[in-house]
């Protein structure tokens, strides 16, 4: 499988980065649509596959809604969508490189933002709610176990729960853009998603999908999700912007990185 070293993963980074703050308004909404809705079908695929496992399974059925869960990632950079918390990574590489401006990024994490949760809300009622899906059974029980475990998170843990979140998810995709095949791609996605999950770091879009999905199904707030929404929102930025966009500009783009002629 042929890959990219991290220095050129940089430079293709930044230009995704900048690709992404030039697409027409109407596309951007269209793809940031699937990436929320994307995310949202792996999120349940996962409560389907772990819900129903016996008790006696331990951690394990933790792990096998993990390893089902980057079916939503490999959607979107496969298939085509636009995911906020990659745009938190690849955005910002090209922002630090000064091939965006602060109002470009600005734009496109807000119109990200709208779309992926209006795909996320789109599977939540009419797959989880109308069909039933999240709100059966054992999975209803999942569902809402899942939503209050995130709603009942502290300011800063949800934070810091994001950060750890979206340093994985930035690095997924940054891996995703080293690969330079299908195959390459899907196992660079997935073992850090599978992590940050099993790991049970929040994440925002996945967010909009699972609590929207217990509000329909009448155990939460509108203001339960905006009390989770801001601290998870911030540490994903962290994650993405800092500790991954930042500290792979300073090491392979920003002008320390070059070595000085002897």
């Amino acid at each position: 499988m042929a890959y990219y070293p991290p220095k050129k993963i940089a430079q293709v980074a930044i230009e995704a980065g900048k690709t992404k703050t030039e697409l027409p308004l109407p596309q951007m909404l269209v793809l940031g649509f699937l990436g929320g809705a994307f995310i949202s079908i792996g999120y349940l695929l996962a409560i389907r596959v772990s819900a129903d496992v016996p008790h006696e399974w331990g951690s394990f059925a933790s792990f096998l809604g993990a390893a089902v869960f980057p079916l939503g990632l490999i959607l979107i950079i496969i298939g085509g969508g636009e995911l906020l918390t990659g745009n938190m990574m690849a955005v910002p590489m090209a922002f630090l490189a000064k091939r965006v401006t602060l109002s470009r990024l600005l734009h496109n994490w807000f119109w990200i933002t709208i779309s992926n949760f209006i795909g996320a809300l789109f599977v939540a009622y009419f797959f989880g709610h109308v069909v039933g899906l999240t709100e059966t059974g054992p999975y209803l029980e999942k569902t809402v176990l899942t939503a209050h475990a995130k709603v009942d998170t502290a300011f800063w843990p949800a934070f810091i729960s994001g950060i750890g979140c979206n340093w994985l998810v930035g690095l997924a995709v940054w891996l995703a853009y080293g690969a330079d095949d299908i195959g390459g791609k899907i196992l660079a996605i997935w073992f850090p998603i599978m992590g940050f999950v099993a790991i049970g770091f929040q994440h925002i879009v996945a967010n909009m999908f699972v609590i929207p999905a217990a509000i329909f199904a009448g155990e939460l707030t509108w203001m339960d999700f905006l009390r989770n929404f801001v601290p998870v929102y911030l540490g994903n930025a962290v994650g993405g912007f800092v500790f991954v966009a930042m500290v792979y500009w300073i090491a392979y783009v920003s002008r320390s990185s070059v070595p000085a002629d002897k």
